[in-house]
């Protein structure tokens, strides 16, 4: 069975975006994203930051029926 949703932790929002993407095995027009939490950095970068979290989940498309 293929996974048709996945959520995914990376050091920024585009990073686990891509990380999804090569799972689900999907292009970009393929899937709806949706960012649950923005990287945030702490004190100079260091402790206190935060991965960002996204949820990638694929379309339902629709099927044209040929000839």
């Amino acid at each position: 069975m293929v996974k048709k949703e996945i959520e995914i932790e990376a050091k920024s929002a585009q990073e686990a975006i891509a990380i999804a993407l090569k799972k689900l095995r999907a292009n970009k027009h393929e899937v709806e994203v949706k960012i649950l939490n923005e990287e945030t950095k702490g004190l100079f970068g260091m402790e206190g930051s935060k991965k960002a979290r996204v949820k990638v989940k694929v379309k339902k498309l629709e099927r044209k029926h040929g000839t």
